[in-house]
């Protein structure tokens, strides 16, 4: 007779159900957290820097427990995965032969780094069903911000912080005027999509939000790339969605709707006509020199670039070749600044045409994942045009707040995207 204790077949059964149920069910509280913490990623951006950070690595621990990792492997190998982990693999890499301190080398790993949340992103929002509820987050927090937006501009003991800017509670008017473009823009299908289907008391409701974020931009505050953006995204809108007829419609609009601004709003008439100013005046009065401050950056990062045209000068070498190339003959000319406020030549003094290729390979490879029809397809897209439209102006990719609304809109609608490309329920 044998030895060993006989478990009788239904219990051992019982027993792997209970375990496959607890494990189930832990799995699936993981993939609420996760998707609760990406929410209050979204909701808490416009207003902080300190939360966002906190909640990402909080994000990565509630979602690293529910990945399948062979699957999650295999989804690597796709462009709009890889890529991300492409280019930060290359700054590690430019630790190597930059010139740089190591201060500067470590610190500009930082503004990289933020592109590899993307493929966990992607993997979450392909399996999970609330992805919407970032978006809505995101959105009423910056319909949030531009009422509050009002409030300072009469009453600035109400600011946040001690921001520079008339009307901007918290950040910068760079910032705020970024997430109220998104914000409109990604409203704009919707509000077409329930016109087209006679449902005018929602297109109405689209409309009535979009309109705070607009009038905000014309009488609050403004950036001139904002500006910038919403003419490309016009264009974009026109071309994705609208016949040759409604898009002289639009166009006509949106005319009318520049004069009227332009006409009724002293403060975007400064806005425009401070650049020649600035261009003028920027070597004699650095505190008012925008526009000639960019050229200059550009100038001299373009010689950098030319020094070391194939890898460039390595990572956080910006500074080091700022000071390199700073002379006494103008204040701006002396400048030592550590961002050239231009994504391409952020990334060509650093990694040179390997950097240039990976950073547009990334930006095309967004770009197809999101050309497909539907609202999360439309807000990838917007979020990807406007993201290199305006650091044709900045580095928006490795600013704070901008380079994290690409992640997120990326992450997200991008999960969404490829959830509903496969099917899967």
């Amino acid at each position: 007779m044998s030895t060993e204790s006989a478990v009788p077949p239904a219990s051992a059964d019982r027993r792997d159900v209970r375990e496959r149920w607890q494990t189930w069910r832990k799995s699936a509280a993981l993939v609420r957290a996760a998707d609760v913490l990406v929410i209050l990623i979204a909701a808490s951006l416009p207003w902080s820097t300190t939360a966002p950070s906190i909640l990402v690595g909080l994000f990565l621990l509630a979602v690293t427990p529910t990945i399948n990792w062979p699957d999650y492997a295999r989804r690597l190998t796709q462009a709009a995965y890889a890529l991300t982990i492409a280019i930060l693999l290359l700054a590690l890499a430019g630790l190597l032969w930059s010139d740089a301190a190591w201060a500067d080398r470590l610190h500009a790993i930082k503004p990289v780094a933020k592109l590899v949340l993307i493929p966990p992103l992607l993997y979450h929002f392909s399996r999970s069903d609330r992805g919407a509820w970032v978006g809505f987050a995101f959105l009423a927090s910056c319909a949030l911000l531009a009422a509050f937006s009002w409030i300072v501009l009469f009453d600035p003991a109400w600011k946040i912080t001690a921001t520079a800017s008339p009307g901007v509670p918290v950040k910068n008017y760079i910032d705020q005027s970024q997430e109220f473009t998104l914000c409109a823009f990604a409203l704009a299908l919707p509000a077409l999509t329930c016109w087209r289907s006679g449902r005018a008391i929602a297109a109405t409701a689209c409309l009535a939000l979009i309109l705070p974020f607009a009038t905000n931009m014309i009488f609050v505050a403004s950036a001139r790339t904002a500006l910038l953006c919403i003419g490309v995204l016009l264009a974009l809108f026109a071309w994705k969605h609208l016949n040759r007829r409604a898009a002289l419609v639009l166009l006509a609009g949106s005319v009318a709707a520049s004069l009227f601004a332009w006409t009724t709003s002293p403060y975007l008439r400064q806005r425009v006509t401070d650049i020649a100013v600035e261009y003028r005046h920027g070597h004699e009065d650095i505190s008012h020199a925008s526009t000639a401050q960019r050229l200059t950056y550009w100038r001299k990062s373009l010689h950098a670039f030319a020094e070391a045209p194939l890898l460039g000068h390595g990572t956080g070498s910006i500074k080091r070749q700022f000071e390199r190339a700073a002379t006494g003959e103008s204040n701006l000319d002396a400048e030592i600044v550590s961002n050239p406020h231009n994504q391409t030549l952020n990334v060509a003094v650093q990694w040179g045409l390997l950097g240039i290729v990976l950073l547009y390979t990334m930006w095309i490879a967004h770009l197809r994942l999101f050309l497909g029809g539907g609202v999360a397809a439309w807000i990838g897209l917007v979020a990807v045009v406007q993201n290199i439209a305006s650091s044709l102006l900045n580095s928006h990719l490795f600013d704070f707040h901008e380079g994290w609304m690409y992640v997120l809109a990326v992450g997200v609608a991008g999960g969404m995207v490829l959830k509903r490309s496969t099917g899967e329920p």
